[in-house]
């Protein structure tokens, strides 16, 4: 990504990975899960650490980094259609 340092990219994919293992640990000790925070901060986490890689590239990563995003948005997704569900109009 122009305009972005390597520092500032490690910065990104620190906040990324902190994002992810947040998410990780609420779900281990959360008595209920929220499933539409979890697969938010997971993509998010995901999505800056996939900023990062566009500097300090790593391919298996960045593949592993898409596919995470793409898990997380039908769990945004599913979570979402279930609240619609949950709240007749």
């Amino acid at each position: 990504m122009p305009g972005i340092s390597s520092f500032a990219a490690d910065i990104i994919g620190f906040v990324g990975s902190f994002c992810i293992v947040a998410a990780f640990a609420y779900s281990n000790m959360a008595k209920q899960l929220n499933l539409l925070l979890f697969n938010t901060v997971n993509f998010i986490g995901a999505a800056l650490l996939t900023v990062s890689l566009t500097v300090n590239f790593n391919l298996p990563t960045m593949v592993l980094e898409i596919v995470w995003m793409g898990i997380a948005l039908f769990g945004i997704a599913k979570a979402l259609k279930e609240r619609r569900i949950a709240k007749p109009a």
